[in-house]
């Protein structure tokens, strides 16, 4: 029997930067039914399916399980749930090892957290968070379909994976080496501490390294595509340095967060190889990883370094279509029964 995992992340989508742009927020009503359309997607194939999901504090998963179809077998799984990103990290340990492909609903943070234990295993990634570049702005009944196809073996997965770079920061302050891996973007915040996490003033980025980067992208990601577009399965990744627009070398126009976007000023921007890093004088800042704040640093030095080995992503469409070329889509009409 193949097996699917599904991550949905409560908190997703719902940070101060959707407030502060005035875009709209992912609330879990909206992020249940996502994850309903995802189970009923995976009725597309006729293969034996189990799917195991993250269990939450907010009923999302009780709920999803309770009204999954009959033709799929799911349950929720057995772990502690603390109500922080520690139960996406724990639920993805547990299906690196027991599944055949995840499915993870929330953004550029929580599809970090799933990817980094995941290991080989396939993974789909669906926009319900505030940073969504890396997960797809996709239909769950369609990203669920995708899911089915590639979790029973039913096309060949080699050729509908791609593999997402990744960017290792290694930062030595006055409180020795820390270490951070961010999947679209690792950046230099110009703030002393943490705070909501949530990267909101544009203004205090002074840069980083991105390992894609289109003006479609949200943050780091849209200015440095703005001067220069970088694919996902494109080697290698950029490096930038920011300052003030009105003194900067250039300036581009761009989207920094959902419902904003700015001016910002670029003083350098170098293309790096895989393995070839860049690297970073911090004063007084915090390293963030796609959008959220993460290392508090003082003194220190920091080496970005994009990396070759990240996720290991569906293409959606291309899953889908080695479906239709095996057939495996079309039943004898005789054999057809309601799911």
């Amino acid at each position: 029997m193949a097996r699917i995992g599904l991550v949905v992340n409560p908190a997703a989508g719902r940070d101060i930067r959707r407030l502060t742009g005035g875009a709209s927020v992912v609330d879990n009503y909206a992020k249940r039914r996502v994850a309903e359309c995802v189970l009923e997607g995976m009725t597309l194939v006729d293969a034996p399916l189990h799917v195991s999901m993250m269990p939450d504090k907010t009923g999302i998963t009780d709920y999803v399980v309770r009204e999954a179809p009959n033709s799929i077998s799911i349950e929720s799984v057995d772990m502690t749930v603390e109500g922080s990103a520690t139960d996406t990290r724990r639920a993805a340990e547990q299906f690196r090892e027991h599944t055949d492909a995840v499915v993870v609903l929330g953004g550029d943070g929580t599809s970090r957290d799933v990817a980094l234990e995941l290991a080989d295993v396939p993974l789909i990634s669906v926009s319900t968070g505030t940073n969504n570049v890396v997960p797809t702005p996709v239909d769950g009944t369609v990203a669920g379909a995708a899911a089915a196809v590639v979790a029973a073996n039913l096309v060949d997965v080699e050729s509908v994976t791609d593999r997402h770079g990744r960017i290792d920061a290694v930062a030595d302050d006055v409180n020795g080496e820390k270490q951070l891996t961010g999947l679209a973007t690792v950046e230099i915040i110009d703030r002393p501490f943490i705070g909501t996490r949530a990267v909101v003033d544009p203004t205090e980025l002074l840069g980083g390294v991105v390992s894609r980067a289109h003006p479609s992208d949200i943050g780091l990601g849209s200015v440095a595509g703005c001067i220069e577009s970088l694919s996902p399965d494109t080697p290698g990744g950029i490096a930038l340095r920011l300052g003030n627009p009105k003194t900067a070398s250039q300036t581009v126009r761009a989207i920094v967060a959902p419902g904003m976007t700015t001016t910002i000023g670029v003083e350098d921007h170098d293309v790096l190889s895989w393995n070839e890093p860049a690297h970073f004088e911090v004063a007084d800042g915090v390293v963030g990883a796609d959008g959220e704040r993460e290392l508090e640093l003082t003194d220190a030095t920091v080496e970005m370094t994009p990396m070759a080995d990240g996720p290991r992503l569906v293409d959606i469409k291309s899953a889908l279509s080695a479906a239709t070329d095996a057939d495996v889509l079309v039943r004898d009409e005789a054999s057809v029964t309601d799911r």
